[in-house]
């Protein structure tokens, strides 16, 4: 944990869906492991480094709340991309009037966390890359409120807010107690670029904590 941190981070709103519902999103109780490296990847990123999350502490209450949102049922077709460029006339847009839907979501309301992570080193790092330096740069980021783009839980219409935690200790709103979230998304396995599958975690809110360090990860 020499090259850990601890990032505060909060919003109104947060949906970190489950993979099993298809048309109408509702998310998990909490954010995922992967949600948080995404998080902290849109903070500070580099290929000579990899995050690792260890604790997540659930700072308020478990809420939910419905929305009923206008999506698109459809995407540009690749197809239609080569098209045009091989110089073909397909159309590179979508009509909203035609391909707009509602649909319900259930999603966060009001939440906060403590993200308790840190860093290894990879084989892409150069040789002037050097853990400190990369602590030096995220330290700096997170005390200036700097990120490469706005970080955001789940979907990029509920950004999030950040900031370095710096106390000792995390007061959480399940102390005393222990919580049984069934299996979570733990994160994608990229190693084979073909066949990129899910991995899946028991979720256990033990003191409002989330503890990532030894749980066992299913695929």
């Amino acid at each position: 944990m020499g090259h850990g941190v601890k990032v505060r981070v909060w919003g109104d709103f947060a949906l970190f869906t489950r993979p099993e519902m298809k048309v109408e999103r509702c998310s998990y109780d909490v954010i995922t492991p992967s949600a948080a490296r995404g998080l902290l990847e849109a903070i500070y990123w580099h290929p000579g480094m990899r995050w690792k999350i260890d604790r997540i502490y659930v700072c308020k209450p478990i809420r939910f709340t419905s929305v009923r949102r206008n999506e698109v049922k459809n995407k540009v077709s690749a197809g239609n991309v080569m098209s045009v460029m091989n110089g073909g006339t397909k159309p590179l847009y979508l009509c909203t009037k035609d391909e707009i839907v509602q649909r319900a979501s259930m999603i966060l309301q009001d939440v906060e966390y403590v993200i308790e992570a840190h860093f290894d080193m990879t084989d892409k790092a150069k040789e002037e890359d050097n853990p400190g330096k990369f602590k030096d740069i995220i330290m700096r980021r997170l005390r200036k409120g700097a990120c490469y783009h706005m970080p955001y839980f789940g979907c990029r219409e509920f950004p999030a807010h950040f900031e370095l935690y710096e106390e000792d200790t995390v007061a959480t709103a399940y102390m005393g107690e222990r919580r049984d979230l069934g299996y979570m998304l733990y994160d994608m396995d990229y190693t084979d670029p073909e066949n990129i599958t899910p991995m899946f975690f028991r979720a256990v809110l033990n003191d409002g904590v989330l503890d990532l360090r030894k749980c066992e990860v299913v695929r």
